[in-house]
């Protein structure tokens, strides 16, 4: 844990320890906010193993409740995606009211960001294959959202981190010029190291881009009743809505 935590301290639960999005993050975030994290194991990336490693995620927010933090980020959306919108909810208020501390988790952070840049209408990318995807837009479709479509990449998981910037330019760019009516652009998954790109996105194709590692940065703030804008990582993160 950060030392200096004048702006408080966030718990934050890695689904991996894979490095690359957590270092990023690190990096952007505010002098003052302290970090806790811990690690979880996944590694296939599949939906039997995001429905096995709940359990673990809430011995996690145990221990980051037992160590006082200010707030507890159980992070990796599709964990809880895999639960539907209102099953990862309802998981959330039990948490919240058992271990007496605010609990959140990426996919509670990427819907709050599109509601909070007024996009209602998105097409969404994501670095897994098949079925996965259709769980995931369904989540945001239950959330209220119109998905134009969820778009996997083909990669497999643990290669994710190998792709270079502009590869994850161009299959982005490109499953926004099939649904250019989008009025913004959904990128799920920390692991594409990309933070580098969502403002080139955002200046290239019009609309606002979520990301994973500016939206944790955002909602990590909004938390903490803290807000302090980043520039060059996209509008989310510059204007702090």
């Amino acid at each position: 844990m950060a030392s200096n935590s004048k702006l408080g301290t966030v718990g934050i639960v890695r689904p991996t320890a894979r490095s690359g999005g957590f270092e990023d993050l690190l990096r952007m975030l505010p002098e003052g906010i302290a970090v806790a994290h811990t690690c979880l194991t996944v590694q296939r990336g599949t939906v039997e193993e995001f429905k096995k490693v709940i359990q673990q995620y809430e011995e996690k927010v145990a221990e980051m409740a037992e160590a006082k933090v200010d707030v507890v980020n159980p992070s990796g959306a599709p964990p809880f995606m895999v639960l539907g919108y209102d099953g990862e909810r309802k998981l959330i208020g039990d948490w919240e009211a058992k271990y007496k501390i605010p609990v959140f988790t990426s996919g509670s952070s990427h819907v709050d960001a599109l509601r909070a840049l007024s996009a209602k209408k998105f097409v969404g990318t994501s670095y897994f294959r098949g079925d996965l995807n259709k769980i995931y837009a369904k989540y945001f479709v239950d959330a209220g959202f119109d998905v134009l479509d969820m778009v996997g990449m083909d990669v497999d998981f643990e290669r994710v981190p190998e792709l270079s910037s502009k590869q994850v330019y161009d299959f982005v760019k490109g499953a926004f010029l099939a649904n250019r009516e989008a009025e913004a652009i959904y990128m799920l998954g920390p692991a594409w190291r990309a933070s580098d790109m969502v403002e080139k996105l955002e200046h290239d194709l019009g609309v606002p881009v979520v990301h994973a590692l500016p939206a944790q940065y955002w909602d990590i703030q909004r938390h903490l009743h803290v807000r302090i804008p980043a520039a060059g990582f996209g509008r989310l993160a510059a204007e702090m809505p």
